[in-house]
């Protein structure tokens, strides 16, 4: 569980300094802020953001799942309403900042099932 939650905090800050990179409007200042966005979006996105697609799946399908990126903006809003030192200005900004969690963490992800899925000890059954 510690490993996950580790895992899921630096995939998060590594997203967001790539962000900032890209990103005039995204500021944040010191490794503290990191920390605390990436631990925020992590508990956010176990916690928060299934709870809002259950209660908004009418709307998530009337817009043809449109409507998890406004989610998705909202938990970068949070992060950056709590982290100390993190602000994002721009709603296009927001969803740069979304589409960068995204690619960040999907290929994070890919690079990881490949490498466990190659290893002997770690390899699936078929």
């Amino acid at each position: 569980m510690a490993a996950r939650i580790a895992a899921a905090l630096a995939i998060n800050a590594l997203a967001l300094w790539i962000a900032q990179g890209l990103f005039s409007h995204v500021h944040i200042h010191g490794w503290g802020a990191y920390v605390v966005a990436g631990l925020v979006l992590g508990f956010a996105n176990a916690v928060l953001k299934p709870v809002l697609a259950i209660l908004t799946l009418p709307l998530i399908l009337v817009t043809f799942g449109f409507f998890l990126l406004l989610i998705n903006v909202a938990m970068v809003a949070l992060a950056a309403w709590i982290a100390p030192d993190f602000s994002v200005d721009g709603f296009w900004t927001y969803v740069g900042v979304v589409v960068i969690l995204w690619i960040v963490n999907w290929a994070v992800s890919a690079l990881i099932d490949r490498t466990v899925g190659q290893h002997p000890r770690f390899r699936r059954l078929p």
